[in-house]
């Protein structure tokens, strides 16, 4: 019976020449540092980086490495090679992925179709995990009171209003 290596994700980047998907990684039981270098292969500026990133986190070859990289990330490191197979500069690509990725607060999500609307609550999500406090962090507090300022009049709303109650 063969036992099943879990390695956890440290760094992952790219390597524009050859087009490639370089992993820094850790087996689970040892201390020593490791280097995996994934060919991206059949890429070209034209290709869907989404499709591209699936494909290589579900390739038997390379699963078991890529468990701790969100697909979001690879995604990501698609767009910017794409971008160089493109002409752009790392800079460009950066910017370009990151206009895409932004979430305006103004936008009326009502009105996107399914696809839409599941990529941008999949980069909400993805932001609220970066940001929540965990119970493990050295910043985190359990039990946070915070006293409200009572100087001002309280402004009244209409719908907080008993329905018998005239304005």
């Amino acid at each position: 019976a063969r036992t099943v290596m879990t390695y956890i994700a440290k760094k992952c980047g790219i390597c524009f020449q050859p087009p490639s998907i370089i992993l820094i990684y850790r087996e689970d039981n040892k201390d020593k540092t490791r280097q995996r270098i994934m060919p991206v292969r059949n890429f070209s500026k034209f290709s869907d980086c989404g499709l591209a990133a699936e494909q290589l986190k579900n390739n038997p070859r390379h699963k078991a490495y890529l468990e701790g990289v969100s697909l979001r990330q690879l995604k990501k490191l698609h767009s910017l090679l794409k971008g160089h197979l493109g002409g752009e500069s790392l800079a460009e690509s950066l910017e370009k992925f990151r206009q895409e990725e932004a979430i305006d607060p103004e936008e009326d999500m009502n009105k996107l179709d399914d696809k839409e609307l599941a990529k941008r609550k999949s980069i909400m999500d993805e932001l609220f995990e970066k940001n929540r406090k965990k119970k493990d962090d050295p910043d985190f507090i359990y039990d946070i009171e915070v006293e409200f300022p009572q100087d001002e009049q309280l402004e009244s709303c209409g719908w907080d209003m008993e329905s018998g109650e005239e304005i």
